[in-house]
């Protein structure tokens, strides 16, 4: 059977098969049709939103879209791999970057020894501590770790309120540590002033202890007395002073801390024997940024000590050793500091502890 094959109405232009004309010199091939995006509709599909369509392209053609589209997106994987890796390595790089904390050297660290300005006069203490207290300049001072009080935590230029208390916590728990512990104190532990500070000090530290090191002391670090010689004849350590802190740079908040411990302290294993009071001006200056303020570290930059009654015979290497009741001053050592020794350790400096410090209560009473 022979069917019409041109449209009732005629072909367009009036020539047979005109409308052809134009796509004559074009073949398609197989390979095109089945990759072409041809998806039929019914009317009633057609007339609604999001179905399905009525003859899905074979898998064919599903498979010659997945071969065209992965070297497009192998391409934007590698470019955003390469942004990462960029941003990361410029991260790292970063010379402004605080990502490895203030650099820490051993702190710079001054001791000046009070000793009596009468060599001849022996130290007078008390059987009771408690006197010893109560009427020296100490009678006022707070007790143990509530006697360290902070400033109002107000935000820097570039610390928030929260860091910069932080900062202050921390700073506190460094003087409670290193000063007013009785364990450190005795010398039974260094552990609470060592758990503070970053790993690099730790280091400079445990080098400071064992002898390692000769720029720097333990008593640079902590109070602690020679518990051979001497023992705390009360628990509780009279304290005064105060905190006060600043910025030195954008990324780094400087706490400096001044206060007066006062110690009653007697001999070793003579508990029946009197007390005297020692008494140490602690200057300490800290350092925080980012990292110590995440890690909970101090960096220690510098102590500033004035101590007494002390013997400035005897130097401060490994702890303290006060003057005890009955006890007097011996001339400070004949041998001399030579400035032209640069292996040799830093000379301790020697004053004169103020009388009127020393004046035992009795006299004090009768005044």
């Amino acid at each position: 059977m022979a069917g019409r094959t041109d449209p009732p109405e005629g072909t367009p232009g009036g020539a047979p098969g005109a409308g052809d004309e134009e796509y004559q010199s074009i073949v398609f091939d197989e390979s095109f049709v089945r990759a072409a995006r041809l998806q039929e509709f019914s009317a009633q599909e057609r007339l609604e939103d999001h179905t399905t369509a009525v003859r899905r392209r074979s898998p064919d053609s599903g498979r010659a879209q997945a071969r065209a589209v992965p070297k497009q997106g192998i391409a934007l994987a590698l470019i955003i791999l390469l942004a990462f890796a960029a941003a990361i390595y410029l991260g790292n790089n970063n010379p402004y970057a605080s990502h490895d904390g203030i650099a820490a050297d051993p702190p710079a660290a001054t001791v000046i020894l009070l000793a009596p300005e009468e060599t001849e006069d022996a130290v007078r203490g008390s059987a009771d501590p408690e006197a010893l207290f109560a009427q020296s300049p100490a009678a006022d001072y707070g007790v143990g770790e509530g006697g360290v009080s902070l400033p109002d935590p107000r935000p820097t230029e570039h610390f928030s309120r929260e860091q910069v208390l932080t900062a202050l916590t921390l700073a506190k728990e460094y003087v409670v540590a290193s000063a007013l512990n009785a364990e450190v104190l005795a010398g039974a532990t260094t552990a609470p002033v060592r758990e503070l500070l970053g790993a690099d000090q730790e280091q400079q530290f445990d080098a400071a202890l064992d002898g390692r090191d000769p720029r720097s002391r333990p008593v640079d670090w902590l109070v602690r007395f020679d518990p051979d010689e001497v023992a705390l004849a009360a628990n509780e350590v009279r304290v005064d002073g105060e905190f006060t802190f600043g910025e030195i740079s954008e990324d780094v908040l400087q706490v400096t801390g001044r206060h007066v411990f006062a110690y009653a302290v007697r001999p070793a294993g003579v508990p029946q024997a009197d007390a005297t009071l020692f008494t140490l001006q602690r200057d300490i200056r800290l350092e925080f940024g980012d990292k110590e303020l995440r890690d909970r570290n101090v960096v220690l930059r510098q102590v500033d000590s004035l101590a007494g009654p002390i013997d400035c015979a005897e130097i401060p290497e490994t702890a303290l050793r006060p003057l005890l009741a009955g006890e007097v001053a011996g001339e400070p050592g004949s041998e001399g500091t030579d400035p032209y020794d640069l292996t040799g350790g830093r000379p301790v400096l020697c004053g004169t502890y103020a009388a009127e410090a020393l004046t035992p209560p009795a006299d004090r009473q009768s005044r």
